[in-house]
């Protein structure tokens, strides 16, 4: 054992004065540490140390390495003078988040640590996230935490966790940080705590200081223009006038099996015109007419960027993004994936293809794709447009879990492995049939659509979603049995509410915030009680924020300034902006942002006042009473015990005494729709830990009387 490897284990937590200098790796989180640190110590048994509870590493290599980690950001913006009753605010500064976030005291021992090991160092190296998060979080380090050393200090790249990348990392580390992207997030930093902190300190104040109550409002500079996408399209939702139309189908009899066929006018404008085509059609038998098959080759999928997991993740399982971001991270963390937060859809050779599937190929349920793609002469895989100068697109690393993964994980993984295996496969082959069939001279279409070759389909089961719909084998001329023709009332349909799938898709194409800070803007909408419900409604307050930054400063949440803002902070990544130009852009829009809403501060803060009141109602409102039909369900809370429970309005008007108990831990919300069984209002639970349920209140509903013979016959088997 080396001198320095004998002092500190003696000395279990505390880094001694040592005979001779040692490297000092900052990494982001503590899991990376860990995996770096055993990948670089030669006999791979890194010596785990700790310093007032904070781990760190220690690894013998080419000299004594030190690895210790970060918790995400240790640093943060912070106003200069203390004090949340007054705005504007432009006055900041970078300090330990402990300095100006209650929730973060822990930070307080983490810096100590660094700082402490920082002292006997020689040799620093920035192995964060290679990203602008990435390089905040080291450069804050070892600027603030080790004593201006961020122009010393070399940095290490890599997009996996695994032994030989790492190791390669560590002997080819750049000379030096990446300066310029550290400009531009430092300025992407400073820039959302300047919008952040004035706009919402401003909409707040004005809610406390008409109400005399305290309520959290908030808005930012990507916050307020994505809440303004999602206004405008429930506006343009709630003032849409449907408009009525028919459809008219018939329904083919062939060899016994019944198929629908649709007029070829998909829309019909006059109840006359469906009618007409109705008695023309009725009790005749169709011809075939023309039928038209076509072959097509469907290409193989694009490798993943976050956005296209994230939309992938929803789609299939329903995850928030926020959700897929943070399982995302726990693979990566866990070397079992690339880097996540990417937005390229490129995957260079240097990966290493054929090894990646070689590894994979251990896995028994990947072990027949892996075969045959290994066979292939050459393995290219098919790439989008969209790339990004720090990682490739995400990919499997080949390695195997080392610990049991939960549902949630394993789902991941797997699809990111049969997604990148699928990218390597050949066009599917499908084929279209269109059947015209005419009855009586109109003319009616049977559509059908299979897969003739399944190719790269089959290494991205069970996640294909292309539909097979199957036709008999028919001639032209020949002769149909037409069951029978039917007219339906239709009316035209409002363009769908976002979900948070949708609208993070719409912030990428509006190029408004980042692939590492979408989904948490989309999780803030939900917290401040912007918005509601899977299929985002946006609610009052929602509205209300929107109608005063509209109103009173329109460049807040103007789309086109927010992306030119945008812009101009990228731009600083390659030298042709300035951070302080950035800067003084915002504090000139904030000031006079600021100087009309202080303005019209009374107005403001009644008008968010009573929204506030509204949206707090409207929260506790579950229902029309089933039992007196006049009253409002609502959640109450007893004065007695401080339980919650279900009541209607009338009680207070001595007209209902109806009441419901309710499960005291979790959240209660309504689901704004009936029990199928009873007609009963319905909320749903959600218990951390849990799968949410729907609650019906009706004790006698037939649908809990079905659960409980379900039960019991269970019981009996």
């Amino acid at each position: 054992m080396s001198l320095t490897r004998e002092i500190i284990s003696q000395h279990a937590r505390t880094v001694c004065a040592v005979m001779g200098k040692y490297a000092l790796i900052i990494t982001e989180k503590p899991d990376a540490a860990q995996r770096i640190a055993s990948a670089l110590d030669v006999k791979e048994k890194a010596k785990k140390m700790e310093e007032k509870g904070v781990p760190y590493y220690l690894a013998e290599r080419d000299k004594e390495i030190f690895v210790i980690s970060a918790l995400g950001h240790l640093y943060t913006v912070a106003e200069e003078r203390h004090g949340r009753n007054y705005y504007p605010v432009f006055g900041f500064k970078w300090v330990p988040r402990y300095v100006a976030e209650r929730r973060a005291k822990k930070i307080r021992a983490w810096v100590a640590a660094i700082s402490k090991l920082a002292k006997g160092a020689d040799t620093f190296i920035d192995a964060c996230d290679y990203d602008i998060e990435g390089s905040i979080i080291g450069y804050c380090i070892l600027k603030y935490a080790c004593g201006n050393k961020e122009g010393v200090s070399k940095r290490m790249k890599y997009s996996t966790l695994t032994k030989q990348e790492l190791e390669k990392s560590y002997s080819e580390s750049l000379p030096h940080l990446d300066f310029a992207l550290i400009q531009a997030g430092l300025a992407r930093h400073e820039v959302d705590w300047l919008y952040g902190v004035n706009l919402s300190r401003t909409l707040t104040i004005a809610a406390r200081d008409w109400s005399g109550k305290y309520t959290t409002l908030s808005t930012g500079r990507v916050q307020g223009p994505t809440l303004k996408f999602l206004a405008m399209r429930e506006k343009s939702i709630r003032s849409y006038v449907p408009i009525p139309y028919w459809e008219v189908k018939a329904e083919v009899d062939i060899d016994g099996k019944i198929f629908q066929a649709k007029y070829e006018k998909k829309e019909i404008e006059t109840k006359r015109e469906a009618n007409t085509i109705l008695s023309a059609c009725k009790e005749k038998n169709g011809i075939v007419e023309k039928i038209d098959v076509r072959q097509f080759n469907q290409m193989p999928p694009l490798p993943f960027d976050l956005g296209s997991l994230q939309g992938e993740a929803y789609d299939l399982f329903g995850y928030t993004p926020r959700r897929t971001s943070n399982i995302a991270q726990r693979l990566y963390l866990d070397a079992l994936i690339s880097y996540p937060r990417t937005s390229s859809q490129k995957l260079p050779p240097a990966i290493d293809y054929e090894g990646i599937l070689k590894n994979l190929n251990n896995a028994s349920e990947f072990r027949k794709l892996t075969a045959e793609l290994l066979e292939k002469s050459e393995l290219r895989p098919r790439e989008g447009k969209k790339e990004d100068p720090a990682h490739p697109a995400i990919y499997p690393t080949g390695n195997l879990p080392e610990k049991v993964l939960d549902s949630s994980e394993r789902i991941m993984w797997d699809l990111i492995v049969r997604r990148f295996m699928a990218v390597f496969g050949e066009p599917s082959t499908r084929q279209s049939v269109k059947i015209c069939i005419n009855i009586n001279g109109h003319r009616f279409l049977l559509r059908g659509r299979q897969t003739l070759k399944e190719e790269w389909l089959r290494f991205y089961e069970p996640y294909v979603r292309s539909k097979e719909v199957l036709l008999p084998s028919m001639k032209e001329g020949e002769t149909t049995n037409i069951k029978k023709v039917i007219v339906e009332d239709k009316f035209t349909k409002p363009p769908p509410r976002y979900n948070p799938s949708s609208i993070l898709k719409r912030m990428e194409e509006a190029g408004i915030g980042t692939k590492a800070t979408r989904a948490d803007v989309i999780q803030r909408l939900y917290d401040r009680k912007y918005v509601r419900d899977e299929r985002m409604v946006v609610t009052d307050l929602g509205f209300e924020v929107v109608e005063i930054l509209e109103k009173y400063c329109p460049t807040v949440v103007s789309i086109k300034l927010t992306k030119e803002l945008e812009e101009k902070m990228s731009k600083i990544q390659i030298n042709s902006e300035k951070r302080e130009d950035v800067l003084l852009g915002a504090v000139e829009i904030l000031k006079s942002a600021t100087d009309k809403l202080k303005e019209k501060e009374e107005k403001i803060g009644e008008q968010l006042s009573n929204a506030i009141k509204r949206a707090r109602l409207d929260e506790r409102i579950i229902g029309t009473c089933p039992v007196c039909s006049t009253g409002k369900l609502v959640t109450l809370y007893s004065r007695k015990t401080g339980k919650r429970f279900v009541g209607c309005t009338n009680y207070f008007k001595g007209l209902c005494n109806t009441s419901f108990p309710l499960p005291q831990k979790g959240t209660v919300r309504s689901l704004g729709r009936n029990c199928r069984g009873c007609g009963w209002p319905t909320v749903q639970v959600r218990i951390e830990g849990r799968r949410p349920w729907m609650l019906c209140f009706n004790p006698k509903c037939p649908l809990k009387e079905q659960r409980r013979k379900a039960v019991e016959m269970r019981n009996l088997r």
